[in-house]
């Protein structure tokens, strides 16, 4: 039966985080690399391009035996769950069976109670020209330390496949599980963008899914 599984939960900000935004209007003497915001409150936000594409890119590095320059060449395992438009005998395409939404801050009042009047701050850097020594500063914003953004994915379960469930949720948390060993965004070989998972739960918003399996995917979820 088609069905669709929703998996939601929290991504904390364990480093300050920089997901790019555009500074393409930016007045003299601001910063020079902001973060990406939410247009309507000006918080800054994750998109789920960002998440979804730091997930693939990791399983590439642990299910390809080669690196592939082309991701409609990665393991059946990254194509089955992520989505390939490479053509099959057929002429089809895989679509993706997962969608992740943009992340929004949910814990602002916690942030500001603490006595944090900013979720961004601003970290100033140098790099060094080694032949002439000259300094080139440079302002980068972050999101700060210990702000938490939902989780929404949506796994979509298609009819006659059942049997595949368990396997591409155990390929989604092992995506996770890899990326709070990395980072998300940019900088992460200077400590930037390290993340954690909290509180993630599934269950079926569309179509019936077994319980059997449900609670085998939740504790796949619960180990991250």
């Amino acid at each position: 039966m088609y069905s669709k599984i929703q998996i939601t939960g929290i991504l904390e900000v364990v480093t300050g985080m920089h997901i790019g935004g555009s500074s393409a209007f930016s007045a003299i003497g601001a910063v020079d690399a902001p973060v990406i915001k939410d247009i309507r409150t000006n918080r800054p936000m994750i998109p789920g391009s960002s998440l979804k594409g730091k997930m693939r890119t990791l399983l590439a590095k642990r299910y390809n035996e080669i690196i592939q320059a082309n991701p409609n060449n990665d393991d059946e395992r990254i194509t089955r769950v992520f989505g390939s438009a490479k053509k099959d005998d057929k002429g089809k395409v895989k679509p993706s069976k997962i969608l992740i939404s943009d992340m929004f801050v949910v814990n602002e009042d916690e942030i500001r109670n603490r006595g944090i009047q900013n979720l961004t701050e601003v970290k100033f850097e140098n790099s060094i020209n080694r032949a002439t020594a000259v300094a080139n500063p440079r302002q980068i914003e972050r999101a700060v330390k210990g702000l938490q953004f939902g989780v929404d994915i949506i796994y979509e379960v298609e009819a006659g496949k059942e049997g595949e469930i368990e396997e591409d949720i155990e390929v989604i948390a092992e995506a996770m599980r890899m990326l709070q060993y990395d980072y998300l965004g940019g900088s992460g070989s200077r400590g930037y963008g390290k993340v954690k998972f909290y509180n993630l739960k599934a269950d079926n918003v569309i179509g019936d899914v077994d319980e059997n399996i449900k609670k085998q995917i939740n504790e796949l979820l619960s180990e991250i």
